[in-house]
């Protein structure tokens, strides 16, 4: 089936006409019949019954109707998305953000960054620590936002923005939420069911200062994202491990972690060697020049 056959349908099932349609169409008579008759087979039966004055669309006309006119519009649609983006009307950007930084922290660089490309198509995805190194390598994002990625791949360029430290987080009716100390002592945790996060950035880090301190969570549930460990906090499933700036609750409260001092840093990141646009390139530095600090964070050591 060719776009040109749909289109001639198109024309033909508003007219009723072969003549008037042919001419809509400009093309000849016998051009318009012949498409529509190839189309018709391809469907396997006649689309339009002709009857002098009287013609009309079948059955299997009516049915088509629609579905064709879809598909023409969208057909429509892509080549001027095409267009546009080859004009640079429209600027494509994919972008990957790791479950555990706070898409509210780049309202800012991307309110500006709307204001620099009107015509800008954001894509964002969400994922694991792992699935944000796939979605790089695989060339599906141009730019990712993340905690500590390691050294799972040696082709990262990386752009630290900001360091921030990790708190504790339990539910305000929790013994250790009653207390009138804004702070907590590790051996407090030690009979705590603690919330286990799945492929955090800072699962290890965290695991190693509470080990250096001989404290070997008990974990229960696992969790993937911070909404989903809010969620079971605000249950009062147990107590979990948050970074400085993820979401908050007003059913939960924050514990700074006395005797240990974990953070992260926050960077952005990009393929080395692989060709940037320059809308990313735009957003690049306006997360580079950000103002990190008015959300309690601080500069990367």
């Amino acid at each position: 089936m060719e776009m040109q056959q749909v289109r001639y349908f198109l024309a033909l099932s508003n007219t009723l006409n072969f003549t008037r349609a042919a001419e809509e169409c400009n093309v000849t008579q016998p051009a318009l019949t012949r498409a529509i008759k190839t189309l018709e087979d391809e469907l396997g039966g006649e689309l339009l019954r002709r009857e002098r004055q009287h013609s009309h669309l079948t059955e299997l006309g009516r049915r088509m109707l629609p579905l064709l006119q879809q598909c023409y519009d969208a057909a429509t649609s892509a080549k001027s998305l095409a267009k546009a983006v080859q004009s640079s009307d429209v600027a494509p950007l994919n972008v990957t953000i790791s479950n555990s930084v706070n898409i509210a922290l780049l309202v800012s660089p991307f309110t500006e960054l709307f204001r620099a490309y009107p015509g800008v198509h954001l894509k964002i995805s969400r994922g694991s620590p792992t699935a944000v190194i796939d979605a790089l390598k695989n060339g599906e994002v141009e730019l990712a936002v993340a905690g500590p990625l390691g050294q799972a791949w040696d082709r990262l360029d990386t752009w630290p923005l900001f360091q921030e430290g990790i708190e504790l987080v339990v539910n305000s009716d929790h013994p250790l939420a009653r207390r009138n100390e804004a702070d907590v002592a590790l051996s407090q945790l030690a009979l705590e069911p603690v919330l286990s996060r799945i492929d955090w950035e800072t699962s290890e880090d965290l695991s190693r200062g509470l080990s250096a301190k001989g404290i070997t969570p008990r974990t229960t549930h696992e969790v993937e994202t911070d909404q989903d460990l809010l969620a079971l906090l605000e249950a009062n499933a147990g107590v979990g491990f948050v970074s400085m700036t993820a979401p908050r609750s007003p059913n939960v409260r924050r514990l700074k972690l006395r005797d240990l001092d974990v953070s992260r840093i926050v960077a952005v990141y990009a393929v080395a060697g692989r060709h940037r646009s320059q809308v990313a390139m735009t957003l690049l530095n306006l997360l580079r020049s950000t103002d990190w600090s008015t959300f309690g964070v601080s500069e990367p050591a």
